[in-house]
């Protein structure tokens, strides 16, 4: 009978063991597929940032507080060498660390990390004991896990997360860490091409206007605020003629009249740049095609009966100065929230340059 009850009890163990061991695995199970689904989540959430009409760093920091939040993160610091120092592009820490933060590529704790491109962890084993890297403080973070970030190969700075308890990251996933690692450089990647065309904007020396540039960037996160945006496309066609046979002192002057006149005639809202040599670009930010008619004709007309008198430093001595007027020929489109604005312009430089040289109307295309 004894024997009996033993052998039940044993079998009992044997299926709640059996049982166990099933019910652990669907947990697995259910936590790395709902780990994926973050994860996809996530996904969708950086290419929509990254998509959005937002500056460089706007969109990083959008990027750290979705990690923040989908991963359950404390501490979260984005930090990227702008090949002259270590800046801080995002992070959610208190403004006094960030000097430590943004030299933890000096650390030696992190050096074999960043020269071998594998993330290190590090945690302390007792409360009042503190990372490595904190040099005044304790409270704050007890573990931290470092990334260092490479785009094609190229070290461009580290990703950090921590968190406020001991051994927090024991058990994570780190596949899942390195899938989000490397969607946050492909997500520095892109901003920091957006931030390229930002930053060599400048301001024409003739015209006192922002080069075209300008348009693909700020100019478009203007322009995005509305579905549709007509632009407009003008191109001074005897400008050659004009600094061959009077001076390209002459010829310079037309161009920052010209730009007086556009300016004075158009509204603040509206994006108006020299977009390359004689051509200029107006952006009617959220006004139709069909809504501008009417201010072309007599834009044209304005910029038409313009004078100018040729510059002194063209003359030749005791030579009569001549006056002169610019001639423009005009090309209209619409340009469309969320489509590739460079091609939109692309598409009215290309009628400006090929169609006849005498040609001085206004053309919708």
């Amino acid at each position: 009978m004894i024997i009996a009850i033993i052998v039940v009890l044993v079998a009992i163990i044997i299926f709640l063991m059996i049982y166990n061991m099933s019910v652990h695995k669907k947990i697995d199970t259910y936590n790395n597929l709902n780990q994926k689904i973050v994860s996809l989540n996530v996904l969708q959430e950086f290419m929509d940032t990254i998509s959005a009409e937002k500056s460089p760093d706007e969109k990083i920091k959008k990027i750290n507080e979705i990690l923040i939040e989908k991963y359950d993160i404390k501490y979260s610091t984005i930090v990227v060498y702008d090949g002259a120092e270590y800046t801080i592009k995002s992070t959610n820490v208190d403004e006094k660390h960030w000097p430590a933060l943004s030299t933890l590529h000096n650390e030696e704790i992190f050096k074999d990390s960043i020269e071998t491109a594998t993330p290190k962890y590090i945690t302390v084993d007792k409360e009042g004991e503190r990372l490595p890297y904190q040099k005044m403080e304790f409270g704050r973070a007890k573990s931290a896990m470092f990334f260092p970030l490479y785009i094609d190969n190229v070290y461009i700075g580290y990703w950090i997360i921590e968190s406020g308890k001991p051994h927090d990251f024991d058990q994570i996933d780190t596949t899942i860490l390195e899938v989000v690692r490397n969607n946050i450089v492909s997500v520095i990647k892109t901003v920091d091409q957006q931030e390229i065309i930002e930053k060599i904007v400048r301001e024409d020396k003739y015209s006192g206007l922002k080069t075209a540039e300008y348009l693909y960037g700020e100019g478009k996160r203007r322009l995005e605020q509305y579905d549709k945006t007509a632009i407009c496309m003008f191109k001074i066609i005897n400008i050659v003629d004009i600094n061959e046979k009077l001076g390209r002192n002459t010829g310079n002057n037309i161009i920052s009249e010209i730009s007086n006149v556009v300016r004075q005639n158009i509204s603040a809202e509206y994006v108006f740049v020299r977009y390359m040599g004689p051509k200029f670009a107006i952006a009617f930010s959220g006004i139709d095609v069909d809504g501008i008619d009417k201010f072309l004709i007599q834009l044209k007309k304005s910029v038409e009966e313009i004078k100018i008198k040729q510059a002194e430093e063209d003359l030749y001595e005791d030579e009569k100065p001549k006056a002169v007027s610019p001639k423009i020929n005009i090309a209209v489109t619409t340009y469309y929230k969320g489509t590739a604005i460079e091609g939109t312009t692309k598409k009215l430089e290309e009628y400006l340059d090929y169609a006849d040289s005498k040609e001085s109307q206004i053309n919708y295309i």
